[in-house]
């Protein structure tokens, strides 16, 4: 009889133990679907002696966190009253309980049954889930294991999104006044438009812009026009939208924000811009800073001249001149004052108040303007000043590489196009920067992103301290032994990889020498 035959451990004979069933399935694999995991549970059932007395499903749910999560909610809710009617909980497997990104959030939960008696059970796992070392240590690496799996898929669904931004496909979000959605098939046959709300069916599916109808076209060109010929204000422009009843592409009145979105985003000239934004693993809500826009410009059907939006561009930028940095931030304070929070769209709605861009224009970012007023939004865009503060190390962190390459006599060029070095005419060198990351456990994490197309020889990798201000330690890397873009690390990581590691670049200097030195060889 095999351990997954076995009675339960603590089980008593006798009647049938009551328990409780929890299934979940998100989107990925029809192999996790709930019914799948419920028969794969009964067998689990019949084998120990149980009886399922009540099912909790979570159809169509995300894993990375307990929000949302309705049934699990209720389930842990009914374990912490003690008043269950179960005396245990079947889970297909680990990664059925939860994808956290955090596994001691698993670990949290599983406890809370624990502490009230009620024992959690993985049917489909091969390990005993009886507290025992070993079955924690599995039960950590799987947890450990379902948390990576995300945030793999996340890295993949996004690299995917980005090669689709740029073979001139859209990616998620409304077309947008004046402009409409094409499905078109794997061919590029067009197989026509799509309504707001609708999807496509088929993964070999594409969704491109298309101009929309004449009328809203000339609606779109007017607005440019109204703007910068007849000098109106956005408020001024939504009124004679709305007293013309014209309806947004929503359905809705135009407000001066609405309008602000036409005049400024850059799909009316054919560009597509993606990755404004950042949502992911349902972590908070950021503004990326626009060097990690992906973009691709002229991949549609342009509504107005490119020429036109380059001049609406610079008028707004211009009609925030006549303001000082002292009225700009003030205006910004009494927004503050009258909604409690601010916001790039909230500024935008503002009748008498320059737009977010000149905002970011005057004080170079949105969050700087917020920290002069001493306002701090609730997502934390700190890394938005420290990927500012290592742009701007970087390049002196190379100089010096350089400088000392040559004070030992090593011939030094720099590629402007690629930033890499090229010593002694043959091998190649790159320098990268990795800001420190801080896990929700206080943990230090970096994560480490090579360029795919240059290939160079050897990546110095520098990992900056938990503050992010000086140099922690370096990684030297050969090409040879780079076969991913990405690399993540830890603290402490194995030793396989920690053989690349050291506390300064004296290595890295006698290297070089020595591959320098002339008629070595002689």
């Amino acid at each position: 009889m095999s351990r997954q035959d076995q009675l339960p451990f603590g089980a008593v004979t006798g009647g049938p133990i009551p328990v409780a069933a929890y299934v979940r399935m998100s989107t990925e694999h029809q192999q996790y679907s709930t019914e799948n995991q419920l028969d794969r549970v009964r067998e689990y059932a019949a084998r120990r002696g149980m009886e399922i007395v009540r099912v909790f499903a979570d159809e169509g749910k995300s894993g990375l966190s307990i929000k949302g999560r309705e049934s699990l909610s209720r389930m842990i809710a009914a374990v912490e009253s003690g008043n269950a009617e179960f005396k245990a909980i079947l889970a297909y497997d680990v990664s059925r309980w939860g994808r956290f990104q955090d596994a001691d959030e698993s670990g949290y939960y599983e406890y809370i049954c624990k502490r009230a008696g009620i024992t959690v059970h993985y049917c489909a796992e091969q390990f005993e889930n009886d507290g025992s070392p070993t079955s924690n240590i599995i039960k950590s690496v799987k947890r450990s294991m379902a948390g990576e799996y995300s945030r793999e898929l996340s890295t993949k669904v996004f690299q995917g999104a980005c090669r689709l931004i740029q073979m001139g496909f859209k990616q998620g979000g409304a077309a947008g006044f004046g402009l409409r959605r094409m499905l078109i098939d794997q061919a590029g046959q067009p197989k026509g438009t799509l309504k707001i709300g609708e999807q496509k069916s088929l993964q070999t599916d594409r969704v491109i812009l298309v101009a929309g109808p004449e009328e809203e076209q000339k609606i779109v060109r007017w607005i440019y026009q109204a703007f910068l010929e007849d000098k109106m204000t956005e408020r001024e422009i939504a009124d004679q939208l709305n007293i013309r009843k014209v309806p947004t592409d929503f359905g809705r009145a135009w407000n001066r924000g609405t309008v602000h979105q036409i005049l400024t985003n850059e799909k009316y000239i054919g560009n597509s811009v993606y990755h404004r934004t950042s949502f992911k693993l349902k972590r908070k809500h950021i503004l990326n800073p626009p060097e990690m826009w992906i973009r691709s410009d002229r991949a549609f059907q342009a509504v107005v001249d490119s020429g036109l939006f380059v001049r609406v561009q610079e008028a707004i930028l211009a009609r925030a001149k006549r303001y000082s940095d002292e009225e700009m931030l003030q205006a910004l304070k009494d927004l503050l004052s009258r909604h409690g929070r601010i916001s790039g769209l909230l500024i935008d709605e503002q009748d008498i108040m320059p737009s977010s861009a000149a905002f970011r224009t005057r004080f170079g970012s949105l969050i700087r303007a917020y920290q002069l007023i001493g306002y701090t939004p609730r997502s934390d865009y700190s890394f938005v000043e420290i990927n500012r503060y290592l742009r701007g190390q970087h390049p002196e962190m190379v100089q010096e590489v350089i400088t000392r390459l040559a004070g030992i006599g090593v011939s030094v060029e720099r590629d402007p196009a690629t930033e890499l070095l090229i010593l002694d005419h043959e091998l190649t060198v790159s320098l990268v920067l990795s800001r420190c990351l801080r896990t929700g456990t206080g943990s230090s994490r970096w994560m480490l992103r090579f360029e795919d197309g240059l290939r160079p020889d050897l990546t110095i990798a520098v990992r900056m301290n938990e503050a992010n201000q000086t140099i922690k330690d370096y990684y030297l890397f050969p090409a040879i032994d780079l076969t991913e873009a990405k690399l993540r690390l830890a603290e402490n990581n194995h030793a396989l990889l920690d053989a690349y590691r050291f506390e300064n670049l004296e290595f890295f200097f006698s290297m070089a020498e020595r591959v320098s030195v002339e008629g070595a060889a002689a």
